[in-house]
């Protein structure tokens, strides 16, 4: 190997932690995220020829490695102490006053910054290189976490040493959290999957950060939030301020909305300033932490036994109500997972009004104790998703009831059955009139074949009557049959029909979407599309072959070569070709569109076309999407209830344009 290989490869290396630095870090990103890939598949491709030159701290080690059988423990060299609680602003008074007569100062300086809800963790630098992490744990003893926290491309493998040298030791704490936007698009693929949904953000970020796969947390989008140290040498830090200057200079991700408060009438500003603007910041937050700002004061005001007295977590109030739980049924799936719902008596909680909350499964119900009667606490995750935090114990009256999930299918009635792999009950009957509504519902869905006129009561009806049992039933079916359904007149019923026929020359990304394959949501069902010239071609990928894709982890590659070689995956495809379906690939437009070098960001609901149609017009036109606010954003396009991000483009001097303004433009340009 020539040293112009070594040197090229150390030089991709460099420009990809370059670039997550200021993906990550800066939040001003200077390249697209087709060229980052084309640096990676290079330093790749590069890494195999040579395998010699692979390093623990180059960038393509952090995709996970062979599960672990368990987690070694490590031992902080400094407590990792948690902090006390206020619950209001009294709670707040009280702490200041407590710190103040400790130093008998009339005022004291503080640094405050939101409180995440996510995981603790510490991470180990010695010479610049991160050699392990682990959890918070019981505060002194945390388990070993290294391979999966390596897996996070916002935690750097290498510090940066272009403002200050590596320190010699540097332990660095910080929250793990997942952001809400990339919660939600988890839990909607995994309802397209018909998968349970996960509970809420924080329990997912725990059990993905102490997987015994690291691939399975490489999969997953974890961020993370640096704020304090523990042991350092090799560097001088005498201030919270200035910590949080030195950690991004360091290459190391602080939170951007922390503040210097120099008394605590400005803290208890910031604490109002968050608890009205919590909805609209991109994670779970669920307080402040206030922290004395200098070093050697907190050293003053010492500790308790588990908590510092230089610091305190201002909770924020809950947005939650009681109410009783009447009852709890069984939603089905479109891959047959039975998912347990809460039947409410109707309670508003934060102005809108919640009549029922999903239970996720059987175990989540087994360990909050919920039982049908119970009077219920019902709080809006992130002030949007219903959930019932607990059942009020202390008010039962003995008429309450357990729950046990049905041994049949309520649809169908056939025996259920739940692997040892899983926590969910299935329906395996692929003919349960449930599993095919809700499989047709998706494939009929906008992101797949897009049929207008075909809702969910048509599709039941169809159904129920035995008219449509497949997918490909569907595309068989004729006026008269329609004319027999309830409030389908003959220009409706020959409206829909011209829509299946249309429908039947489909792309063969919006295809592979619509046929619900278990971790193929629209954006791989896209690159699929890209990578294989036709069906065909895709029926016949190894798993192996799959997973040598970007962005396809080994799971996700051996659901997409299941389906394909399974007996109901082939009937599925066979009946759709069988009754006209033909999906078509599109030869990509070399001509740059007129929209080609723009980058428009959304924020808050658009009224006139969802929020997906408008990205497809703007990508039509050679633009492109984001979903974050940077140096790089064109437009903000901006509609109803906007969030922090409309905030963000005037801070950077961004252009926001209304939805009229944005149809404008694009018609202007189509």
């Amino acid at each position: 190997m020539t040293s112009t290989i070594r040197k090229e490869i150390e030089r991709l290396r460099k420009e990809i932690e370059r670039h997550n630095y200021l993906y990550y870090i800066t939040n001003t990103p200077e390249i697209s995220d087709a060229e980052y890939d084309a640096l990676y598949q290079r330093l790749e491709a590069l890494e195999a020829a040579h395998p010699e030159t692979i390093t623990r701290d180059s960038p393509t080690q952090r995709v996970g490695s062979s599960p672990s059988d368990s987690f070694s423990q490590i031992e902080h060299s400094i407590p990792m102490l948690s902090f006390g609680n206020a619950f209001d602003e009294e709670g707040l008074l009280d702490f200041d006053r407590r710190v103040r007569s400790h130093l008998d100062e009339a005022s004291v300086a503080y640094v405050a910054e939101p409180k995440l809800d996510g995981l603790a963790v510490e991470l180990v630098y010695r010479d610049g290189r991160l050699v392990n992490g682990s959890t918070r744990g019981d505060g002194r003893i945390g388990e070993d976490v290294t391979e999966n926290l390596r897996t996070i491309r916002s935690i750097p493998l290498r510090l940066r040493t272009d403002v200050h040298d590596a320190p010699s030791v540097l332990e660095v704490r910080g929250e793990v959290f997942i952001e809400r936007a990339a919660f939600e698009q988890l839990n909607r693929t995994r309802e397209h999957e018909g998968l349970p949904t996960y509970a809420n953000p924080r329990n997912l970020a725990a059990g993905t950060l102490r997987q015994l796969d690291a691939r399975i947390t490489a999969s997953r989008p974890l961020s993370i939030y640096c704020y304090d140290i523990g042991r350092v040498e090799g560097l001088e830090i005498s201030t919270q301020l200035q910590l949080l200057k030195i950690l991004p200079e360091l290459g190391l991700r602080v939170n951007p909305l922390y503040r210097m408060c120099e008394s605590i009438d400005a803290v208890i500003e910031f604490y109002r300033e968050m608890k009205d603007g919590r909805t609209d910041l991109p994670y779970e937050a669920d307080g402040i932490v206030v922290k004395v700002n200098d070093f050697s004061t907190r050293r003053s005001v010492g500790a308790v036994s588990r908590s510092p007295r230089w610091a305190i977590a201002g909770k924020f109030p809950a947005s939650r109500g009681m109410t009783r739980l009447r009852d709890i049924t069984i939603s089905v799936g479109r891959t047959g997972v039975l998912t347990p719902i809460a039947v409410l008596e109707p309670v508003h909680v934060h102005g809108v009004e919640i009549s029922s909350a999903t239970l996720h499964n059987e175990d989540e119900i087994e360990r909050k104790d919920i039982r049908i009667g119970d009077q219920v606490i019902v709080e809006r995750a992130g002030d949007v998703i219903p959930k019932i935090s607990r059942a009020m114990h202390e008010l039962r009256t003995g008429s309450e009831r357990t729950f046990v999930m049905p041994e049949a299918c309520p649809v169908c009635k056939t025996p259920v059955e739940r692997s040892e792999s899983e926590v969910a009950y299935r329906c395996p009957n692929l003919s349960c009139p449930a599993r095919i509504v809700r499989s047709i519902l998706h494939f009929i869905s906008k992101g797949a074949l897009d049929i207008d006129g075909m809702g969910p009561r048509l599709v039941e009806q169809l159904v129920d009557r035995d008219h449509v049992r497949t997918l490909g039933d569907l595309f068989r079916l004729d006026r008269s049959t329609l004319l027999g359904l309830d409030r389908l007149g003959p220009k409706s019923s020959d409206n829909l029909l011209a829509a299946l026929e249309r429908a039947k020359n489909v792309k063969l990304s919006r295809f592979l979407f619509g046929l619900g394959i278990p971790g193929v949501g629209a954006h791989l069902a896209e690159r699929l599309a890209q990578t294989f010239s036709s069906l065909t071609d895709l029926s016949e990928a190894s798993a192996d072959a799959l997973a040598e894709l970007p962005e396809f982890g080994p799971l996700t590659a051996e659901s997409i070569a299941a389906f394909f070689s399974s007996p109901h995956g082939r009937a599925a495809i066979d009946d759709l070709l069988d009754a006209g379906v033909a999906p078509y690939t599109e030869e990509p437009d070399k001509t740059p569109g007129t929209l080609a070098s723009q980058r428009f960001v959304f924020t808050g609901t658009l009224a006139r076309l969802p929020r997906a149609e408008a990205s497809a017009r703007v990508k039509a036109l050679g633009g492109d999407v984001g979903g974050s606010v940077t140096a790089k954003t064109t437009y903000v396009v901006v509609g109803e209830n906007p969030g922090s991000k409309a905030a963000k483009a005037e801070q950077l001097g961004i252009p926001t344009l209304t939805e009229d303004a944005f149809l404008d433009l694009l018609r202007s340009h189509e």
